[in-house]
């Protein structure tokens, strides 16, 4: 299922391994330009290409914006987390394809990550203990079929699935919390 161009929980491409991104396309950019727009318009802060529909690892992240005049994802392809830090901090998470829901999830305080841009060039993302952090562990288990669902005790998912399923009954859409 598909809001606003956004794919929906349980659709299942959202639980499928992307594939390495080849090379840089026209179609590969075209796509980058249609996340930022669909990001933008659901007030998102990071869309990983499956929650469009696209099976590869492409992942674009902008947790600082305020508005259009700011507004300039990282396009992240490919991208590897290549330390983490083995202490784990709660983070409340939402999702755009799991509308009208957050989460608690403990995830590692400290990760670095290495993807290319869209130039080709190899780049270092490092972030320590805040929504960056969280938004590139975050994207980057979307590219691996990983959902903040997956990342729950079995009791703590079943509850989140009974609140994610009164929250679609209520019309939740992507960019809606709790």
């Amino acid at each position: 299922m598909e809001m606003n161009d956004i794919v929906i929980s349980p659709d299942p491409r959202l639980r499928q391994e992307c594939a390495p991104v080849e090379e840089v396309t026209p179609e590969l950019r075209e796509l980058v330009e249609r996340m930022k727009r669909d990001m933008f318009e659901s007030e998102g802060c990071g869309l990983a290409a499956p929650q469009v529909g696209e099976l590869i690892q492409l992942v674009i992240i902008d947790v600082d914006y305020t508005s259009a005049d700011d507004y300039d994802p990282y396009v992240l392809i490919n991208p590897v987390i290549v330390e983490q830090s083995d202490r784990l901090v709660p983070f409340n998470e939402g999702c755009l394809s799991i509308p009208g829901l957050t989460c608690e999830i403990r995830r590692p305080d400290h990760v670095v990550v290495e993807a290319e841009n869209l130039d080709g060039d190899l780049m270092r993302y490092e972030a320590s203990g805040d929504l960056m952090c969280v938004c590139l562990q975050h994207e980057i288990d979307h590219l691996h079929g990983i959902t903040m669902f997956e990342r729950l005790s079995p009791k703590d998912r079943m509850h989140a699935m009974r609140r994610y399923q009164d929250a679609l009954s209520r019309g939740a859409k992507p960019g809606d919390t709790e």
